[in-house]
């Protein structure tokens, strides 16, 4: 008797998940809520626990391929004769395994698990992008032997376009990528082949110092005409050739929320160029007055979450549904991050509640996990406002898209020194643009400009914040 572990419902709209690596082999003898395997979503990377206990009879599916909730991961079986005909049936190679008695179900550990017996017969796997593991292939890479290594200065790591190799990181993924190459076409020197950044990193640097391959490179992801692609020279690049990048992953989510944004709500822009100059003395001052260093985006974020609190309307959702505005009672801001998977929103929740200090630390946290973007689910969840900065990346202004379900977002411009007149007088002042986008069926322009030119004064004023403290 075999029992098949379900992708389960990983929760917030999440449908599919890419795997990332196999924790465990055919044969295996696992227990109930062992980590069996490592996936991908939209949102992070996760190990998924097995409901049953027993012996690995097989797995559906290789590394880089997409499943989604409810299709098969692998199949657990709870005696040596089931693991056999399972494995001959879906055509994956099982190791003998020793008499083990399958344990009872673990229960819905996660949404959608499924812990009940299957009643089905075992089906095969669809060949996905990384192929059908078959019993031959499978041998054949227990019998291969370990590459050795070819030294750089003899002759680049090559490059071999039946070769399946697995990828764990994302980043080793996209470093490949970037300098047009599939880095599970490398023979990887971790375990199991496993292609590591250093695999990545001494084919390329192969690459930039040894004379172009004879044989013509294997093409990628391109969509190119069959006569174009045969006048290609070997050896040479096409400049003109398309590429296409597939709409996976956090980018595909991405897409559908800004998408979904854009079609339901009717958004409205509003904007205002601020003096920031007596910002930046009130900075200096806390710096001075408690020896601890305050950003300029922890000083603006406390301001809009007073802001919120004039304006509450502002910290709300529409229930398209209901046809009702749902005006939330805590603030939990979102603020606007630039990872290395993507534009992610991870959420300050109870920012209400925090002093301008634990707003600070909260925001720094932040800003520490966003160079990779290892952000926990839950912190990318149960935003009801979100400030975005885009003036780290040198513009001025936006007319950002509302990260929907939310009814607004505020954008801050690039912070530079521009003429600026006070009492009929020219003076070179710190000047920030302040960009407002917010739902027109929330609350009408009236309110939207009430709350930009509450934080505008706030940023011209520092001190008159403490009127509403």
């Amino acid at each position: 008797m075999s029992r098949e572990f379900l992708l389960p419902d990983l929760g917030e709209g999440l449908t599919e998940a890419e795997i990332v690596a196999w924790l465990v082999a055919p044969g295996d003898t696992i227990v109930i809520d062992q980590a069996v395997v490592e996936v991908e979503s939209a949102k992070s990377i996760v190990e998924l626990p097995s409901p049953y206990g027993g012996v690995v009879a097989s797995l559906f599916g290789e590394p880089g391929q997409v499943i989604h909730a409810g299709q098969v991961l692998l199949t657990v079986a709870d005696a040596v004769t089931d693991v056999s005909a399972a494995g001959a049936t879906v055509g994956v190679p099982v190791a003998a395994a020793p008499n083990s008695t399958l344990s009872e179900g673990s229960g819905a550990v996660l949404v959608g698990y499924g812990t009940t017996e299957s009643t089905r017969p075992p089906r095969t796997v669809a060949a996905g992008r990384f192929g059908t593991v078959t019993t031959a292939d499978a041998a054949a890479r227990l019998k291969a032997p370990t590459p050795t290594p070819i030294p750089a200065a003899v002759e680049p790591v090559r490059i071999d376009a039946a070769r399946r190799s697995p990828v764990v990181s994302p980043i080793v993924r996209r470093l490949a990528r970037e300098n047009g190459f599939d880095a599970s076409m490398l023979a990887g020197s971790g375990q199991n082949d496993l292609v590591l950044r250093s695999d990545v990193e001494d084919h390329i640097r192969a690459l930039t110092t040894s004379e172009p391959p004879t044989s013509a490179p294997p093409v990628l992801v391109v969509a190119a005409t069959g006569a174009a692609a045969s006048a290609t020279p070997a050896g040479r690049d096409d400049v003109s050739a398309d590429i296409r990048i597939p709409i996976s992953g956090l980018r595909k989510v991405v897409a559908q929320r800004l998408t979904t944004s854009r079609r339901e709500i009717p958004e409205a822009t509003i904007w205002l160029d601020v003096d920031a100059t007596a910002l930046f003395a009130a900075r200096d001052q806390l710096l001075t007055a408690t020896g601890e260093r305050f950003s300029v985006t922890a000083l603006i974020a406390r301001f809009v979450v007073a802001g919120l609190r004039q304006f509450p309307v502002l910290n709300s959702s529409v229930d398209t549904a209901s046809q009702e505005i749902l005006q939330h009672g805590a603030v939990n801001l979102g603020i606007a991050a630039q990872t290395s998977r993507g534009l992610m929103v991870p959420v300050i929740h109870g920012a209400h509640a925090m002093s301008t200090r634990q707003l600070r630390d909260a925001i720094a946290a932040l800003v520490a996990q966003s160079p990779d973007g290892t952000f926990a689910p839950s912190a990318l969840t149960g935003g009801t406002f979100t400030l975005n900065n885009f003036g780290s990346l040198g513009v001025d202004g936006s007319a950002a898209i509302i990260n929907h379900p939310e009814a607004a977002i505020l954008g801050i411009g690039r912070m530079i020194e521009r003429p600026w007149v006070i009492d009929h007088a020219l003076a070179v002042r710190t000047v920030v643009e302040l960009s407002m986008v917010f739902d027109h069926r929330v609350c009408d322009g009236g309110t939207a400009a009430g709350f930009l030119t509450y934080v505008a004064r706030c940023i011209e004023n520092p001190v008159s914040l403490l009127a509403d403290l």
